[in-house]
């Protein structure tokens, strides 16, 4: 039987992506690594109740959620809970574009964090 793939690696880099902004913390939540800069701006969800996906969910800015599921519904998708809000899942177990998380994850973090921290990050 063939072992299942992990994702170890798709995960320590958003890891490291998302701990290279200003006073961003990692912390568990809903027992997933979640990341916050005073609120969350990125969570992992790793085979949440068993579906199998490998992916992270952050805030998109207004509009880019249905642009980007409609461009590409094999890597994006409206999470549950927070896709109401705007929220995008973006699957790392499907062909990741690292320069493009690293988009996305940072204008998530521009969406969430305060403004000096936004500052910080510009200079």
């Amino acid at each position: 039987m063939a072992k299942a793939r992990t994702y170890a690696r798709e995960i320590e880099r958003l890891r490291r992506l998302c701990l290279s902004f200003p006073e961003a913390t990692e912390k568990l939540s809903h027992g997933e690594p979640t990341w916050f800069c005073k609120k969350v701006f990125c969570s992992l969800s790793n085979d949440h109740h068993g579906d199998g996906v490998v992916a992270f969910t952050c805030p998109a800015p207004p509009g880019v959620q249905e642009a980007m599921i409609e461009d590409d519904p094999s890597r994006f998708y409206r999470p549950k809970y927070v896709g109401p809000s705007g929220w995008i899942g973006v699957r790392l177990d499907v062909d990741p574009d690292w320069d493009e998380i690293a988009a996305i994850v940072t204008e998530a973090y521009r969406l969430i964090a305060p403004k000096r921290l936004v500052e910080q990050l510009d200079e």
